[in-house]
């Protein structure tokens, strides 16, 4: 999420230079802590459950591939069984991230086990494990294009895949937001690739 955000942030502050923004990147769980406790005006994550009274808004597309380093063995095939997998260790992100939670329900969907070898507080921490061939990862192909770019990853074609998510801006539903907060919803869903409004029920 973090290229997501930073660019969306750099965009606003182009437009609001006096504002000023602070940031803080966590994992689902403690999201939703801070926006249930009003301790936050707006969220930004990918998947959001009902009955907290939270409106969602979904805005952009977040697809999950399948990243391996460019000299895996499976580099370069052109379609990968995704019973294949089963075979092969996965690094995952830590338990409660939104990530790991759609990694776990796709698999179990499909009746397919996968080997754990490590978790990681963070997608730029699987990337560097993934490069340094400790296995396999999932993680949103928003986040790889340098990565790409410089032949430090690839992408494995496994059938199946993307796993389709999205991101949503998220506030408490009885939040009157503040007009900066307002300003910064509308901006970000007037550069989105999707507006669909979703009110969780409380």
């Amino acid at each position: 999420m973090n290229a997501v955000v930073t660019d969306i942030l750099a965009g606003f502050r182009g437009e609001h230079p006096k504002v000023s923004i602070h940031l803080e990147v966590s994992n689902r769980a403690e999201v939703l802590a801070r926006l249930t406790e009003n301790r936050i005006d707006l969220a930004i994550m990918g998947q959001v459950p009902e009955g907290l009274g939270l409106v969602a808004t979904r805005f952009k597309d977040n697809p999950l591939v399948v990243i391996a380093p460019p000299d895996h063995r499976w580099a370069g095939r052109s379609k990968i069984p995704i019973q294949e997998l089963a075979d092969e260790p996965f690094v995952e992100r830590e338990a409660g991230s939104g990530t790991q939670g759609a990694m776990e329900r796709f698999f179990a969907a499909k009746h397919l086990e996968i080997k754990k070898s490590m978790a990681m507080n963070s997608n730029e921490a699987i990337k560097m494990a993934v490069q340094a061939g400790l296995g396999l990862g999932i993680i949103s192909e928003q986040t790889l294009e340098m990565e790409l770019m410089l032949k430090r990853l690839v992408i494995l074609p496994v059938a199946g895949f993307p796993i389709m998510r999205h991101w949503y801006v998220v506030h408490r539903a009885d939040k009157l937001l503040s007009p900066i907060a307002q300003a910064f919803k509308d901006f970000l869903l007037a550069r989105a690739n999707v507006a669909v409004a979703l009110a969780a029920p409380g």
